[in-house]
C-alpha cells in the first residue's frame, strides 16, 4: 500500500521511533542517504495485529537508476576491483561482525514484518553470520588464477576468474537477512558491485545492512539499498548496466525475470519455488519423521520455499506417520511471536492468509482427508494472520494442494507402495529444490537420493547447506547459493594466453 505523505508529517518522527533504523525514509545509494525521487511510502503492517507500525520510502524507477548508476561507477571507475580477495574478505568478516551486533534490531522487527518467532530470526541472523566468514575463508582457497597448460599454440596460459560486475539482488520477504547473505556475500569476494532491492513487506533489514556498510567504509557505490515493489523492480531487471540478476523468489516471478534477461543476454540466478518432498520408507522411525516435519511446518509459519510438504510414506507405516503428525501438529504452541513458548507465529498478511486458507478449503474439496488444523487458531483474538498447523492425509499426488506451492504451515501426506512407488510419486512435480529420505539405513538413503530429482536431499532431517551450495532443478530455479559453488556465479572465467 502506498501513501503519499510530507517528509515534514509527524508519522515519520513517530515512525523513526518505532524501527531501528536512522533513515527509513531515504535510500541508500552511492555512500550516502539519499532523498527519494517521490514522496510515496510502503505501510509496514504488524501481522500479529493486522495495524501499520511504521514506513519506509517506495523507490520508483528514478530511484533504482540511481542506485545503479552509482554501482554502475564504482565498477568501472571505482577503487573496489583493485583490492585483493583477501581485503574483501576482511570486510566481509566485518560485515558478520556488525550482523552480530544488530541481532537484537532483526529480532524485534522481523517477527511484526513476517511472523517469524523471534527467537528463529536470531538463529537466521546467526546462521548469516557463520555463512559470511565461510565465504570470505574462500579468498584463501578459491583459485582466483589457475595456471594452466596451453593446448593450441602460445607458451603459457591462465583461467583468470573476474568479477560478474554490476549484480541486482532482488529479495523476498521471508528471510531476508538470510537472503541478502547468500546474494552480497559472494558478490562482494568476487569484486562486483551490489544494488539490493528489498521487499515491501521486510525492508527494515536491507536498511540495517546498509548501515552496516556505511559503518565500515565500504567504497561508495559498492553497495546500495532500495525498497520497491513489481514494477520498479522490472526497471532494474530490463537496465543494461546491471550485469546479473540474483533472485529468490516465486516460479512465476522467477520465469518473468528470467525472460527478461535473456532479451538482453544478462546473466541470472534464480532461487524459486518447491512442493518437497520427505520420502519415508518402511524402516524409518515414526517419530524421527514427526518431529521433522512439523517442526518445519512452524518455521517461519511455513513460509520456506525448502519447506518438506508433501510427505510420501510407505504403506506399512503409514497409519502411525499420519497419526503422530497429526498429534504433534496439534500440540504446536502457536501466538505472540515474540514470546519464549511460541512455536509458530502468524503468516505475513492477510491477503496470504487468505491464500493458504483458500488452499485449504480446496484441499477439502478434492476428498483429502484432513486430520489436523484446518482454519485460523480459536484461542487467538480474530486480529492477526494466523493459520492453524494442517495436516491432510490420503491426498492424491495429481490433486491441486499437492502440486502447487502453498507457502503456509499445510503438510500434504500420500501412501505409497514401496520404496520404488515412493521415488516416482516424489518426482512427479515440476519442482525439484529440497527434499528428504527417512530411513535408518544410511546406506539406502545415499542410493535413494541419487534417484531423487532435486538440487538437495537431506536424510532424517529437513537439511540445506549453503557452506555447500543450494538451489533447484526442475522449475525451482537456475544456479546455486552458498559455498564455492555459489560463488562461481558471480565470476567470469577468462582464458589469457601468452606467447
Amino acid at each position: 500500500m502506498t501513501t503519499p505523505i510530507s517528509r515534514d508529517d509527524s508519522k515519520w518522527s513517530t515512525m523513526v521511533t518505532q524501527v531501528p533504523v536512522r533513515h527509513p525514509d531515504r535510500f541508500y545509494i552511492d555512500g550516502e542517504w539519499c532523498e527519494p525521487s517521490t514522496e510515496s511510502t510502503f505501510d509496514v503492517v504488524d501481522s500479529t495485529t493486522g495495524e501499520p507500525v511504521y514506513c519506509v520510502a517506495e523507490a520508483h524507477e528514478a530511484d533504482i537508476a540511481r542506485a545503479v548508476d552509482a554501482a554502475r561507477r564504482a565498477f568501472d571507475d571505482g577503487p573496489w576491483r583493485t583490492f585483493s580477495a583477501r581485503q574483501r574478505a576482511d570486510i566481509l568478516r566485518e560485515f558478520a561482525s556488525r550482523w552480530a551486533s544488530r541481532i537484537n534490531d532483526v529480532a524485534a522487527v522481523q517477527p511484526r514484518e513476517t511472523g517469524i518467532t523471534a527467537a528463529m530470526a536470531r538463529n537466521l541472523v546467526e546462521r548469516s553470520i557463520a555463512e559470511l566468514r565461510l565465504v570470505a575463508d574462500l579468498a584463501d582457497s578459491f583459485p582466483f588464477e589457475e595456471r594452466v597448460s596451453p593446448t593450441s599454440g602460445g607458451e603459457e596460459a591462465w583461467i583468470v576468474h573476474e568479477p560478474v560486475g554490476v549484480v541486482g539482488a532482488i529479495i523476498p520477504w521471508n528471510s531476508p537477512v538470510a537472503s541478502i547473505t547468500h546474494k552480497l556475500a559472494p558478490a562482494l569476494l568476487s569484486g562486483s558491485t551490489f544494488v539490493l532491492k528489498s521487499a515491501p513487506e521486510a525492508p527494515v533489514e536491507g536498511l540495517i545492512a546498509a548501515e552496516i556498510a556505511e559503518s565500515i567504509g565500504l567504497p561508495p557505490g559498492v553497495f546500495n539499498v532500495v525498497t520497491a515493489d513489481r514494477k520498479a523492480s522490472e526497471s532494474l531487471v530490463r537496465d543494461d548496466r546491471v550485469d546479473k540478476i540474483a533472485f529468490t523468489g516465486s516460479t512465476g516471478a522467477g520465469r518473468a525475470i528470467g525472460s527478461l534477461c535473456a532479451e538482453r543476454v544478462a546473466r541470472c540466478t534464480l532461487e524459486l519455488g518447491g512442493k518437497s518432498p520427505a520420502v519415508v520408507l518402511d524402516d524409518a522411525e515414526v517419530d524421527v519423521v514427526a518431529d521433522a516435519l512439523v517442526a518445519g511446518m512452524a518455521r517461519i509459519s511455513g513460509q520456506v520455499c525448502a519447506s518438506l510438504t508433501r510427505a510420501v510414506v510407505d504403506e506399512r507405516i503409514y497409519d502411525k506417520v499420519v497419526q503422530a503428525l497429526a498429534d504433534r501438529a496439534r500440540s504446536i504452541v502457536i501466538g505472540d511471536p515474540f514470546s519464549q513458548e511460541t512455536q509458530m507465529g502468524p503468516v505475513v498478511s492477510e491477503a496470504h492468509m487468505s491464500r493458504v486458507l483458500r488452499y485449504i478449503d480446496e484441499g477439502t474439496r478434492s476428498g483429502a482427508r484432513l486430520v489436523a488444523g484446518g482454519s485460523r487458531p480459536e484461542h487467538l483474538p480474530r486480529r492477526g494472520f494466523y493459520v492453524e498447523p494442517t495436516v491432510f492425509a490420503d491426498v492424491d499426488n495429481s490433486s491441486t494442494i499437492a502440486q502447487e506451492e502453498i507457502f503456509g504451515p499445510v503438510l500434504c501426506v500420500i501412501p505409497a507402495k514401496g520404496e520404488e512407488e515412493a521415488v516416482r510419486i516424489a518426482n512427479e512435480t515440476v519442482y525439484g529444490l529440497n527434499a528428504s529420505i527417512f530411513t535408518q539405513d544410511r546406506g539406502r538413503a545415499r542410493r535413494v537420493a541419487r534417484q531423487l530429482r532435486s538440487g538437495t536431499v537431506g536424510h532424517n532431517a529437513q537439511r540445506a547447506d549453503f557452506g555447500i551450495g543450494f538451489g533447484g532443478m526442475k522449475k525451482s530455479g537456475i544456479g546455486r547459493e552458498g559455498g564455492r559453488q555459489g560463488l562461481l556465479h558471480y565470476l567470469e572465467s577468462k582464458t589469457v594466453v601468452v606467447g
